[in-house]
């Protein structure tokens, strides 16, 4: 049982920051309890909790002004494109990259802490079947094309360097994520290249700064936002991790975009010609108004800007030949050098702003009954992973083509965008672009050739029809373990008369 020095200690360091009501169900709790809620109380920095909760409340204040008087455009000299290289230059990145990935440099971060609630799942996103003939999941197609990535290097470079896959989870999903990962064998890459861990939390606030309890014997908390990723790197290891194993180059994403490049080698080659410490991979806003994070300079500091956060005017702005000033859509794919990362996590994570989600958060009130809110009653405090952007010197964007590499899997079925069916149809549309462009014909039973599906993810369609009003369906898979991103196809499908289901593996 705790004594009551202890618990007289605890309240007079409570009541000094305005927390003493945390202490106010002690008496009707158990012994075990008690030892639970002491340890969560003794393991915080209030100080540094009340400094995050003022200045999130300042953010808070301010948030919805508008930024366009404070708003410029990237330089022209910072921003490569898919569009605008030339086959040489792309085989110049590519090949810069793999010389890294041979020596074993390369570092992948996985933002994976997501349960699929929106997906009616309580599982993590990425053990998501979206419905691929394979049945494969976002994990197994993620870890096949780094599993890929490494022996194209190898290929390449006759060096047998290997890709270290970093993979952040959160407290519901760090177990069943190692779990899964260890029954399918890692998919085929070495366990040791596999580096799970956990990003933190913070308790959730009332406006007036209360810390909510959720139970009598425990605090309201959330994940501190995919921006924890940095004091996360630091107090899980990661770093430190990263340092003996040499790796110089990372690239980060999100684990539901189902058409990723893991790795790109393209991506990563340009932000290396480039001497790049800091860069944002996006694809063009497909309309003036879409409701997409835009890249650009704000008081000359770079940062990703919400929609909502600029006017109509400055949103429709058009440079001379048409095209939108502002149209770098953020789609969370970033590469960082080894030592700006390090720069990030030992001075800067603690300066990071935190900003403001409103939500209805159940809590226990004074007479210890648990209260759902109908009405947004507290704060979750989190930081954003591009808000290390402003710290960078040298910062480049690279545009990518959305229907090549930009499906996010956010909704269930029935929902208007971003469900399985669009993420599955976004991956069948691109490998049946892969075997045209390699020479295949694909045919129907009467011998029809089928055209070109309509990618739901092309650009300015992902926000407009339902995945339903799509034309039909051509089911044509390709195994990433035979193709990265439609290399090497066309000895096996050249000349040739294809008919669906086509589902192209190592064994084709």
């Amino acid at each position: 049982m705790q004594g009551d020095m202890e618990v007289g200690s605890m309240r007079a360091e409570l009541a000094k920051h305005g927390q003493e009501h945390l202490l106010n169900h002690w008496d009707s709790i158990s012994t075990e309890e008690k030892k639970l809620l002491m340890k969560e109380l003794q393991e915080l920095d209030f100080k540094e909790l009340n400094e995050y909760f003022n200045r999130t409340v300042g953010e808070l204040e301010s948030a919805g002004q508008k930024l366009d008087d404070r708003m410029e455009p990237l330089d022209e000299d910072q921003c490569g494109a898919m569009v605008k290289s030339t086959n040489e230059e792309l085989d110049h990145y590519e090949s810069l990259s793999m010389s890294e990935i041979g020596e074993g440099r390369v570092g992948i971060l996985l933002l994976a802490g997501g349960q699929g609630t929106r997906l009616g799942t309580s599982y993590p996103k990425g053990m998501y079947d979206v419905g691929l003939p394979s049945g494969k999941t976002l994990f197994q197609l993620q870890a096949e094309r780094i599993l890929k990535l490494e022996r194209l290097a190898a290929a390449r470079t006759g060096k047998d360097g290997k890709i270290t896959w970093y993979i952040m989870t959160s407290a519901s999903t760090v177990g069943p994520t190692q779990a899964f990962f260890s029954s399918n064998n890692y998919f085929g890459l070495k366990q040791e290249n596999i580096v799970v861990f956990q990003q933190g939390t913070l308790p959730c606030f009332t406006f007036q700064g209360k810390i909510l309890l959720a139970e009598k014997h425990k605090l309201s908390r959330a994940p501190d936002g995919n921006g924890g990723l940095y004091r996360a790197l630091r107090v899980q290891g990661v770093l430190e991790d990263m340092k003996k194993r040499g790796i110089k180059s990372i690239q980060l994403y999100c684990v539901d975009n189902i058409l990723v490049k893991v790795g790109d080698p393209v991506f990563m080659g340009y932000c290396l010609a480039k001497g790049a410490e800091c860069a944002n991979k996006v694809v063009r806003k497909g309309f003036p108004t879409e409701a997409v994070g835009i890249t650009c300079k704000v008081d000359g500091h770079y940062q990703v800007v919400e929609y909502s956060e600029i006017t109509n005017s400055s949103a429709e702005r058009k440079n001379h030949d048409g095209s939108l000033v502002y149209s770098a859509a953020n789609i969370c794919i970033h590469f960082f050098t080894f030592e700006f990362l390090e720069r990030v996590v030992t001075k800067n994570e603690k300066s990071l702003q935190h900003h403001v989600a409103k939500k209805k958060i159940p809590f226990v009130d004074e007479s210890g009954e648990i209260v759902s809110p109908s009405t947004p009653n507290g704060i979750k405090m989190e930081k954003f992973v591009f808000d290390v952007f402003r710290f960078a010197n040298n910062f480049v964007v690279w545009e990518c083509l959305r229907d090549e590499e930009f499906a996010p899997l956010k909704n269930a079925e029935g929902a208007k965008d971003f469900t399985p069916s669009y993420c599955r149809n976004a991956l069948l549309s691109l490998h049946q672009k892969w075997l045209k462009m390699a020479g295949a014909q694909i045919v129907s039973g009467s011998g029809t050739e089928y055209p070109l599906m309509t990618s739901p993810a092309s650009e300015g369609n992902n926000n407009s029809e339902s995945i339903e009003d799509e034309p039909e369906v051509v089911l044509t898979e390709i195994c990433p373990l035979l193709s990265y991103a439609g290399e090497g196809l066309e000895p096996l499908v050249s000349g040739k008369k294809l008919t669906p289901p086509i589902h192209l593996t190592l064994s084709s």
